[in-house]
């Protein structure tokens, strides 16, 4: 049996070529520009309450880690290091999920042994979510 792509990973997988496309010819200092207001449009776009999260989270993620570039990735609110995703912030209405998550890449330090968390579930952030996302963000960027 072969299995098809849903709508919603389709549509990610075109919102993907077109960041590519926004991103090409673009370098340096116009190419950062252009994806950081890529992200905010996206955040600002989202219903909420995914909005609100992914709100919260761009502000933990930048006062934690500054170094991390805004950008979007498959559509998603994303941030790189390096140029490369680092984080990013999947809501739930993306994929008409229960809940809005917030993942890391295999280029996260997050390892632990053999075992780890790269996905985190979010139906709020509290102050407890708050500090544990500051943590986490912190650890990944090898903090």
């Amino acid at each position: 049996m072969t299995e098809r792509l849903t709508d919603e990973e389709r549509a990610a997988v075109r919102e993907r070529q077109a960041e590519l496309r926004r991103a090409a010819g673009k370098r340096g200092a116009a190419r950062k520009a252009e994806e950081a207001r890529a992200c905010a449009e996206k955040i600002a776009a989202l219903p909420e309450p995914d909005r609100t999260l992914a709100e919260r989270i761009d502000r933990i993620v930048r006062e934690t880690a500054p170094e991390l570039e805004p950008r979007t990735w498959y559509g998603m609110p994303a941030y790189a290091k390096d140029g490369k995703v680092l984080c990013f912030f999947q809501p739930a209405s993306k994929f008409k999920a229960r809940y809005a998550t917030f993942g890391f890449t295999d280029r996260a330090a997050l390892d632990q042994g053999t075992l780890w968390p790269t996905s985190f579930a979010l139906t709020a952030i509290g102050d407890a979510e708050e500090r544990t996302l500051r943590e986490l963000v912190a650890r990944a960027v090898g903090r």
